[in-house]
Formats: C-alpha cells, sequence, structure tokens
C-alpha cells in the first residue's frame, strides 16, 4: 500500500511548525516517530493534504527532573525512556510500561508525545498519563502554551483536546514515592502487538498493611483510558490481602463499559479489566512489601 499524495514541510522551529498547522488547519498532521501515522497512511485511513515533520526541530528531545516532576520532550523516543537512569529511579510505573511497547524498533523510532497525542485508547503511556494525574505542555500561535491535564485532554477513540495549530511540546508526569508499590500489566495475543487490556497500578500503605493511596488505570476497556476512582475508594483503608485485591479488581471491571471488536467481545474485555487489575495490585503490594526503590 502507499499513502496518497501530500505536501511535505520540515520546519526548523517550534514556531514554524505551529503556524504551519494554524494555515492549514484540520488538513495537516503532525509527522514526529511516525509508528502510528505512517501505517495509516500507507492503508488510507487518514489523508492529509500536508505533513508537518517535526523530527528537525532541536530542544524537544528531552528528560529532566524539574519542580518535583519528569518533564519529557514531546520528541524523545521510547527507547530514551527506556534506558533513562531517572526514569527508573524516579518513576518506576513508567520505566515498566515503556517496555510493553511494540518492539524495539518501534521504541527506537516512537516518540513520547507522538504516541500521547495519537491518544489509542490501548497506548501504555496514555494510561500511565491517567493513572498519574499527567499533564501536557501545548505549544500554540504566539508563542503561547497551555497546560492541559489528563481529565481536559482525552476526548474519545484517537481525539484529544489539542486545536488544530497546537502541538503537543512537553510531557509532565510526577515521581513515585519510595514508599510506592507499582506494576502495569497487560494482555496482548503476541508480544508486542497492541493489548487487549491493560492496567496500571500504583499503591502505598502503612505499617499496619492498610492502603493509605491507590491509583488505578485501565487502558483498552474504553475510548479512552478509564481512570478506576470507585476501586481506588474500595482500598482506601482496607488491609492489603490478596481477597482485597480481587475485589478492587471486580470494583475496576464494573467502571468500564468496553466495546466488542474482531480483537474480543465487551464481555472479555471486562473480564480482563477485572484480571489486569487484580494482577497489578498484587505485583505492586509485592514491590511494596519488598521494599524496592522507585
Amino acid at each position: 500500500m502507499k499513502p496518497p499524495p501530500f505536501d511535505y514541510f520540515a520546519p526548523a522551529t517550534l514556531e514554524e511548525a505551529v503556524a504551519l498547522l494554524e494555515k492549514h488547519g484540520d488538513d495537516a498532521k503532525v509527522l514526529a516517530g511516525g509508528q502510528s501515522l505512517v501505517p495509516l497512511l500507507n492503508f488510507r485511513l487518514v489523508r492529509p493534504k500536508c505533513l508537518v515533520d517535526i523530527n528537525h526541530i532541536a530542544g524537544l528531545d528531552y528528560i529532566k527532573e524539574s519542580d518535583g516532576k519528569l518533564r519529557i520532550g514531546a520528541l524523545t523516543r521510547h527507547r530514551a525512556v527506556e534506558t533513562s537512569p531517572l526514569v527508573r529511579q524516579k518513576n518506576g510505573l513508567l520505566f515498566e510500561a515503556v517496555q510493553l511497547i511494540g518492539h524495539p524498533a518501534i521504541r527506537t523510532r516512537g516518540t513520547v508525545g507522538g504516541s500521547i497525542a495519537h491518544a489509542d485508547p490501548t497506548a501504555e503511556l496514555c494510561a500511565v498519563m491517567v493513572a498519574l494525574d499527567g499533564e501536557i505542555q501545548a505549544a500554540g500561535p504566539g508563542g503561547r502554551r497551555r497546560s492541559i491535564g489528563w481529565k481536559d485532554f482525552f476526548v474519545t477513540y484517537f481525539t484529544t483536546t489539542l486545536e488544530p495549530g497546537e502541538i503537543c511540546a512537553e510531557v509532565i508526569l510526577p515521581m513515585l514515592s519510595p514508599k510506592a508499590g507499582w506494576a502495569f500489566e497487560e494482555f496482548a495475543h503476541r508480544h508486542g502487538d497492541f493489548a487487549i487490556v491493560g492496567a496500571a497500578a500504583v499503591i502505598e500503605a502503612d505499617a499496619k498493611n492498610r492502603c493509605t493511596q491507590a491509583r488505578l488505570a485501565i487502558s483498552g476497556a474504553a475510548p479512552m483510558p478509564v481512570r478506576a476512582t470507585t476501586a481506588e475508594k474500595f482500598l482506601q483503608g482496607q488491609e492489603l490481602t490478596a481477597k482485597t485485591l480481587e475485589e478492587a479488581g471486580r470494583h475496576a471491571a464494573e467502571q468500564v463499559e468496553p466495546d466488542s471488536d474482531l480483537h474480543a467481545s465487551a464481555e472479555y474485555r471486562q473480564h480482563l479489566a477485572a484480571v489486569m487489575t487484580t494482577r497489578a495490585l498484587k505485583r505492586a503490594v509485592e514491590r511494596l512489601k519488598a521494599g524496592e526503590r522507585r
């Protein structure tokens, strides 16, 4: 398959890229890693009149710690996150999730900003954003910047609140407490395939093994990642036993309303939501008890 014809632009600055997007509006698509966009072009599922290639823009590829948060440039490759000592030390959930993205070749080209802006409901990084109350910095016309939290960013399948003249410039995630346990679980038909359902879990507990904080997100079971607030509230103050974690998984599954497709029925996805959430919680608690540093 070959893509439909399009005009190609390779701006050297963020300002130039934003101006091109503002000029062409919905007829333009941003090209970053291309791991999602290029297959869509080749299958002619999208037909933009122009591509704005942002790979030549300097200063959008970084991972740094600032104000108690991780700040990741939109052009940062998944592989850079996967091999970052800072990510491994400060945000183990992100470190684990990024290793589940596709295959090494995909992670070498795919970008953090591109994955989140694409808003695939099965994407690991989108689930991490939701679980950790992440936000993005969007660059717009006239040098305007605005912060968008995940609640205001994701809309539905492959849709965000980014405006036609905006680019996701930076992703911001909190660092995890050294007292937290974390895990990311997902089920896919084959290693490297898009996950059917995934679950991200971060949990903290007191000296009596009672939950003091839980953060849970489910991917692949709704048009966008779901924050499992019902399960989080259930866990608060509960002793973290196997029975409690299984009950939390059932609460999480009750909060999602999956669609059926050729990969799985809605009922199966809902079942997986419970199973993946329980597995993620159990591993998070194991890490918590082992006292691993994040």
